[in-house]
């Protein structure tokens, strides 16, 4: 079905489903309670499948806030998390995970997937709402959902109300103990140019300079409470601050700060002045760029916003890391919420995309081919490249920040991972998050779902382990080594026999090691000889759709919001995109067209691989039927798919995927 024809049966009548019970491992934040949807009867449920590895499943997190808020007293969240990589099906990762993120509602936990297959979820994030009587009345994928989640809530409370059937009181949610610590969930360190240490303390929304060996405590920066306010060093606020870039005595002079900090969840960068201890947003408007929201268009409806501009107008996702370069005296940052690479100049104020698609994946080649996934850390090459942590495809990627062309290092696509020296072409990570280079050239590595620090050796192209039993570590810092005399405190320092470092090869260099799930500092030292570990590699383990080879019909159905019309202004306003690993698995009807359906052919000679789908549909403010207003808000609604596939004779000859705008 085409995204006209769906337009005009969308008030079509709808058979009632009951929807499926809810069955996993345990129940979370509930105060030790196994619940049912028989215990829930009443509430408006709405249902959040999620894997926290998923930077929009995050995103969709803080959408989920004004509705808790906002429907208390109506409305039950239930976070169905659904693993994707097998570190994420740990009940010690899940219980973190939750804390980290501060998740204020009900978490169903689902290592199985069994919740996830009998709602028939094929993506991360996937919505589902359940009205007062159990029934399944919307299923939604993708983020930017609040506004559309907001008019169903509203409508089915006020249909409920007037039968009787909805119960507005308390819900289930009972509040965790909050944590004590001195760090907590900390993300990521750098050196300041006095010497000391400062930390990204990312669940304590706030910074941290530390002295020169990370243990002493210098001031911390921030309220410590979410929030987005620029201020002295009492005064600003932040929301789970990320990587922190040092800038140069000239640069920093003539930009009026000396730090450059992304400030993940705001959808910012700041700048801080280390002298007059002043914190000011330097980029970004405070809201997030996404698929859901055009404001900036220019041009023709397939252009998706301005990417390049003053700092301050330009919408952000999720910067996740910052570096200096200079090279290019810019800032590179790591995009993890759109899966791209920018530049940030603050002598300027302009920022720009400088790599990236925004498609969710791994493919190589110049800026405007080059796909990521959540990019995560950075740091710079002796040559002056940039190295990547691309944390979903559990990659390391390699970029010229001149030109924004991207090779890869390790890695093999968004479902491959697992824990492999040996070999690059070989070798597997999970879900890595911070790289750093060493002083022998080689890049140590941050695999943050293995709990170790990597190495990769340029000379002899392998990929060894350095220290193993870390608890998610997110970055790293090459201390200097202790002048004669000095003995260094290892503090928390990991035991090298318990990290599978022998302690005769413990040689005098030692790394700074941000454990993020042990909320500290952990000084590693770096072994003479470093262990070859082969656990396997692995790939995500997802329920495989059945379909037949030869001639397929794909074709993505889309619901107009309400208030809204399709954006015919410019030609047909949807988009498909189709790809596959292996490439090979699609013998014709690979790439990029308008429309939402194509006519593909799956290879006969293959049993399975995965389906890349990428849809998007532009919409405008408008009645069906009637013109759009000049001045009107324009959105354009994206969804993307990797959908693993078995081959089988009598399967179905079509894939049919729903983009659903409400």
């Amino acid at each position: 079905m085409n995204a006209s024809s769906q337009e005009s049966s969308s008030s079509a009548h709808q058979v009632k489903v009951r929807a499926p019970e809810l069955i996993g491992r345990r129940w979370m934040n509930s105060g030790g309670k196994e619940l049912s949807l028989a215990d829930l009867r009443g509430k408006v449920i709405l249902l959040d499948f999620w894997t926290f590895c998923c930077i929009n499943c995050l995103h969709v997190l803080d959408e989920l806030r004004p509705l808790e808020e906002k429907y208390s007293k109506e409305l039950v969240i239930i976070g169905v998390h659904s693993p994707k990589f097998e570190f994420e099906r740990t009940v010690e990762a899940v219980d973190q995970a939750v804390e980290r993120y501060q998740v204020e509602h009900l978490v169903l936990d689902d290592p199985d997937l069994v919740t996830w297959q009998a709602y028939t979820a094929r993506a991360w994030p996937t919505l589902a709402v359940i009205d007062p009587e159990g029934y399944l009345v919307a299923t939604l994928s993708g983020e930017g959902h609040g506004a559309g989640l907001g008019e169903i809530i509203e409508g089915l409370i006020v249909e409920h109300s007037a039968k009787g059937t909805l119960h507005s009181g308390d819900g289930p949610y009972v509040p965790p103990p909050a944590p004590e610590t001195e760090l907590f969930y900390p993300g990521k360190v750098t050196a300041l140019p006095s010497g000391n240490l400062l930390v990204a303390d990312s669940g304590h929304h706030s910074l941290v300079e530390y002295d020169s060996s990370g243990q002493t405590i210098i001031r911390r920066i921030g309220t410590g409470e979410r929030g987005a306010d620029d201020g002295d060093f009492t005064q600003a606020s932040f929301s789970e601050p990320g990587g922190i870039a040092v800038l140069p005595d000239d640069v920093a002079t003539k930009a009026g700060y000396h730090l450059v900090l992304a400030d993940t969840v705001n959808h910012t960068l700041r700048g801080i002045n280390l002298e007059t201890e002043a914190v000011t947003t330097i980029a970004g408007t405070g809201a997030q760029h996404m698929v859901g929201a055009i404001d900036n268009v220019v041009g023709a409806h397939g252009e998706l916003g301005r990417y390049d501009g003053p700092g301050l107008d330009v919408k952000l996702s999720s910067p996740w890391d910052v570096l200096f370069v200079p090279s290019t005296a810019e800032v590179v940052v790591a995009m993890a919420g759109n899966h791209t690479i920018w530049s940030f100049n603050p002598e300027t104020g302009l920022i720009r995309l400088l790599s990236g698609t925004m498609n969710e994946g791994l493919a190589d080649g110049d800026a405007e081919n080059a796909w990521f996934a959540q990019t995560s850390g950075l740091d710079l090459s002796s040559d002056g490249d940039v190295f990547i942590a691309d944390s979903e495809t559990s990659a390391i990627r390699r970029l010229d920040p001149s030109t924004g062309a991207v090779s890869t290092l390790i890695g093999e696509g968004l479902f491959d991972f697992g824990f492999r020296d040996g070999p690059a072409a070989e070798a597997r990570l999970q879900h890595p998050l911070g790289v750093r280079s060493l002083p022998d050239g080689s890049i140590a590595i941050a695999d943050t779902y293995n709990g170790a620090i990597r190495r990769y050796d340029f000379t002899t192209n392998e990929v060894s382990t350095l220290a193993r039993g870390l608890r998610e570590p997110s970055d790293i810092f090459v201390l200097e080594p202790a002048a004669p005399g000095e003995t260094a405190d290892p503090g928390e320092a990991a035991d090298p026999s318990a990290v599978g470092v022998d302690a005769a090869n413990v040689s005098e260099a030692e790394l700074l090691i941000v454990e993020s799930a042990a909320h500290a500092l952990t000084r590693v030292k770096l072994p003479k000889d470093a262990q070859r570990v082969d656990e396997g590699a692995l790939t995500s383990k997802r329920p495989s759709t059945e379909i037949a080879s030869g001639p397929v019909a794909v074709s993505v159905s889309f619901t107009v919001p309400a208030g809204q019309k399709l954006d015919e202004r410019w030609g047909d306003p949807t988009y498909l995109q189709v790809s596959s690993t292996p490439p090979e698995l699609i013998v014709t009807g690979s790439g990029s067209a308008e429309g939402l359906s194509r006519d593909i052919v799956i290879n006969p000679e293959l049993e399975s691989g995965v389906l890349h789908v990428t849809a998007r549909a532009a919409a405008c403010d408008g009645e069906p039927g009637g013109e759009i207003p000049l001045h009107a808000a324009c959105h354009l609604y994206q969804q993307d798919w990797g959908i693993p596939v078995d081959l089988v004779a009598d399967a179905p000859a079509e894939l049919t995927l729903d983009l659903r705008g409400a």
